[in-house]
């Protein structure tokens, strides 16, 4: 499955797309209804594009108990083309485990119409970068490659240079997603891709949460061969996009204008940047090595009303002591970065 004209345009200027979470009834059954729904607030929010099937919507939907996995793509697939969009709109799947799993999760994603498939390699700590390389290979053949750096907080690897350097290699990678949350780990990535002979092919998005506004304004130059290369985070794939997400694309829309102007205002967006990070800390609860995350994400959209409660598949999936107190604060502090009234607005339309 190839990427048409327009998605890639799309894909390499840069975009909004929110990490996609699970919506539970009590009982811990599908939520059909509010998963559709919460579907519908990305689309209507103007992310350009959503995240289905990845760390935010809960690795557990795979476990056979449940068996999740294809359902939630097909209702984020038939959402968004019940909304008839006048634009482009990437639809991205998150694959992950061993390659006979990831290989079926690909042809699944193409089956209902996903362009990019965001491929984890945790689980896989035990494998060498070589296994690792061929299984992306693998995954390439059947889906288009939106590559994914995870932190080792939750559940990633740290990556050598090299790697990075034969991923950047894979034709069908088009783009990647660095969330190792550490600034050299960040460096080693866009590093590769700008020596590869791929560097203008492959689209950089930012998974860094703790650093989103700064990746999306800095641009990395490197010497390569002697011709200057420059890269840039274009967009962000991000968990914390997932809330917030109106107030997320309005910011999103004055960092490319700062850009586009020859970085006027810079300072005012940094200054913006670090409350966001502060936002990010209480939704991801930082405080407890991000055992909240999750349930953090899903406080937020219950108190809006997008979901009933913050119920997650995994028990010990919950919020810490003192985080609702953090996201408290951080609503009060920062009201410009939040989207009540949007969300009241389109919930009133029901």
């Amino acid at each position: 499955m190839a990427l048409t004209k327009e998605l890639t345009t799309l894909l390499q200027q840069g975009t909004v797309i929110p990490a996609h979470p699970l919506v539970l009834t009590p009982d811990l059954q599908l939520d059909e209804y509010r998963q559709r729904r919460l579907t519908r607030y990305y689309l209507e929010s103007g992310a350009g594009g959503v995240a289905v099937g990845v760390h935010t919507t809960q690795f557990e939907i795979r476990r056979p108990e449940y068996g999740l996995y294809e359902r939630v793509l097909d209702l984020a697939a038939q959402e968004v083309a019940s909304a008839q969009l006048q634009r482009p709109f990437i639809k991205v799947a998150g694959i992950c485990g061993a390659t006979a799993q990831a290989v079926g999760e690909a042809k699944t994603a193409v089956k209902h119409g996903y362009h990019l498939g965001l491929l984890s390699l945790g689980g896989l700590n035990d494998w060498d970068e070589d296994r690792l390389v061929a299984h992306v290979r693998e995954v390439a053949a059947v889906i288009p490659v939106f590559g994914f750096y995870l932190q080792p907080a939750v559940g990633g690897r740290i990556l050598s240079y090299r790697f990075w350097e034969q991923f950047a290699a894979i034709e069908n990678v088009k783009a990647i997603k660095v969330a190792a949350f550490n600034r050299y780990q960040t460096l080693d990535v866009v590093r590769a891709v700008c020596t590869s002979d791929r560097y203008d092919e492959i689209a950089l998005y930012t998974g860094n949460d703790d650093n989103i506004v700064a990746d999306l304004l800095t641009r990395y130059a490197f010497e390569v061969g002697g011709e200057r290369r420059e890269k840039r985070f274009v967009g962000g794939l991000l968990g914390h996009w997932a809330v917030w997400t109106r107030a997320a694309v309005s910011l999103f829309a004055e960092i490319k204008a700062c850009r586009d102007a020859g970085y006027v205002g810079c300072d005012k967006l940094l200054q913006r940047g670090v409350e966001v990070t502060d936002m990010n800390a209480a939704i991801f609860d930082v405080a407890n090595q991000f055992h909240g995350c999750i349930a953090g994400i899903h406080e937020v959209l219950r108190r809006q009303g997008l979901m009933e409660g913050i119920w997650c598949l995994n028990p010990a999936e919950s919020l810490s002591p003192g985080q609702a107190e953090e996201i408290d604060r951080v609503v009060k502090a920062y009201p410009h970065l939040i989207d009540d009234d949007f969300v009241k607005t389109l919930l009133g339309k029901e």
